[in-house]
């Protein structure tokens, strides 16, 4: 039974290869549907999270809409998400960063990475 499941997760999993963690500034592009038109929509922010592995990995990226933050979850391996790139590498010390909720502004700033 397992085994059928795992065959079918298979052929579902995207050839993503986009090495990224907690901190990261990325930049998600993803299609929406407007009635029968379809466009590419970027959403450009910090990843709080990753959760999840194979098919259900999902990552939570946290942005600035003007004075309003706005978090949202992407199933990696949605057929509806384009690219994924990494704008810059985020130095920090935890893997979940829920205390970015509580901060705003200048507090939110996350330090970058030195090298590669």
């Amino acid at each position: 039974m397992n085994d059928i499941i795992r065959a079918v997760e298979r052929k579902q999993l995207q050839d993503r290869k986009v090495e990224y963690g907690a901190g990261d500034t990325i930049n998600v592009s993803f299609k929406i549907r407007e009635g029968d038109k379809e466009r590419i929509q970027q959403f450009q922010g910090v990843v709080v999270q990753t959760s999840g592995s194979g098919l259900g990995e999902t990552v939570t990226v946290r942005k600035s809409s003007g004075n309003v933050y706005v978090e949202r979850i992407f199933p990696m391996h949605s057929p509806l998400i384009a690219e994924i790139k990494v704008l810059k590498r985020g130095r920090v010390r935890r893997a979940k960063l829920y205390y970015l909720r509580g901060l705003t502004g200048k507090a939110t700033r996350i330090k970058e990475k030195k090298g590669k």
